[in-house]
């Protein structure tokens, strides 16, 4: 029972890499932004916010036992 509790997302190491190029995305996304690129930027984030973030989330990989 502990361990269903601790694993509710079912989240692996493969959707905590895509979680985390995401934020990395979006990160670059903002600081691109705040140089006032205004053509890349908007593209990045919504690419980070749209499409890896989702995919990151409801992507399932198989575990390693």
């Amino acid at each position: 029972m502990k361990q269903d509790k601790k694993d509710r997302l079912g989240l692996t190491a493969g959707n905590y890499w895509l979680l985390l190029a995401a934020i990395v995305m979006i990160t670059a996304g903002y600081f691109i932004m705040s140089a006032d690129e205004i053509s890349i930027s908007p593209l990045l984030l919504v690419i980070a916010y749209v499409v890896v973030i989702p995919v990151a989330l409801l992507i399932r990989f198989k575990k390693k036992d």
